[in-house]
């Protein structure tokens, strides 16, 4: 019965999220990419992005964050892991100082002996901004009590 609950569950778009200098800062120290297109601005002000950016990977990993305000609704949920993705796609990039947030919906849910597959359609848009930051085709692990 579970799986066919999230099979139904309606399309879910979360709070923004902040993709701050201090976030991405911070994310660079964390993953040794401290390239000058997210970190100086008077550089990245000449290239063709007028401007610094988040990096491509911060973006794909605020998707475990906003996976928490779509998730919480999952009655009989143990952990919910991160599985894989079927897809990603960096489609527009995100000035730093932008917020983002999720659009997740159920494409579909594979069923084993006490977990679900669940397979998500995600577009991380830019508040603001026409195109989306990222498409994602996202499988997470429910693991069930």
């Amino acid at each position: 019965m579970l799986a066919d609950d999230i099979r139904g569950m309606a399309p879910h778009t979360t709070d923004w999220f902040a993709l701050d200098a201090a976030r991405v800062r911070a994310f660079a120290e964390a993953t040794e990419d401290r390239q000058f297109i997210h970190l100086d601005e008077d550089r990245a002000a000449q290239t063709r992005f007028g401007g610094t950016i988040a990096h491509g990977f911060l973006t794909l990993s605020m998707l475990s964050a906003m996976s928490y305000q779509v998730t919480a609704a999952i009655s009989g949920m143990e952990a919910s892991v991160n599985y894989g993705f079927d897809r990603v796609r960096f489609v527009s990039p995100v000035r730093v100082g932008s917020r983002v947030r999720g659009r997740f919906s159920v494409a579909h849910v594979d069923e084993g002996e006490g977990w679900l597959g669940v397979h998500w359609d995600v577009e991380v848009e830019v508040e603001g901004q026409e195109k989306p930051a990222l498409v994602a085709s996202w499988i997470t692990r429910v693991f069930l009590s």
